[in-house]
C-alpha cells in the first residue's frame, strides 16, 4: 500500500517508458502526488491472480465484492468507471482509499462516488 517517493519515481517512470507521459498521467500519479505515498491507498488483487491491475478486475468475484463491501471497512473505490473527467484518472477497480467508516458509509448512502464530488475538488493535480 505505502510507496516511498523513490518507489513512486520508479513506478511512474516505468509507466511513462511503456505508454508515454500523457497516457501515464491517466493511470499513475506523478511522484509527490500519489495517494500511495500517504499510506491511505491500497491496490487489491486476488489469489489466484486474475486481472490484476486491469479494468477486468472489477468483473471478478473479488472486485465485485470489494465494490459492494469496502465501505463497511472505511474504504472507497477511488477511481470509478466513467469518472475520469472528475478524478483525472482512468478506472481502477483495484485501487481503494481509506477514508474511515463514517465517510465511506455516508458516500455510499448518498451515492456520491468520488472524493472530488464529495469535497468539491478539482480533478488530478495540474502538473503544468
Amino acid at each position: 500500500a505505502y510507496r516511498s517517493y523513490g518507489v513512486q519515481v520508479s513506478v511512474y517512470n516505468g509507466v511513462v517508458a511503456q505508454q508515454g507521459q500523457e497516457a501515464a498521467d491517466l493511470v499513475s500519479a506523478r511522484p509527490g502526488h500519489s495517494e500511495h505515498q500517504t499510506g491511505l491507498a491500497i491496490d487489491f488483487g486476488s489469489q489466484p491472480q486474475v486481472c490484476s491491475l486491469q479494468p477486468c478486475f472489477g468483473e471478478t468475484p473479488h472486485g465485485v465484492w470489494l465494490a459492494e463491501n469496502a465501505h463497511r471497512f472505511g474504504f472507497v473505490l477511488r477511481y470509478p468507471s466513467g469518472a475520469t473527467p472528475i478524478t483525472g484518472f482512468s478506472y481502477e477497480p483495484w485501487h481503494f482509499r481509506y477514508v474511515g467508516v463514517a465517510l465511506a458509509a455516508e458516500m455510499r448512502a448518498t451515492g456520491v462516488a468520488t472524493l472530488e464530488e464529495f469535497f468539491g475538488l478539482e480533478p488530478a493535480p495540474d502538473y503544468g
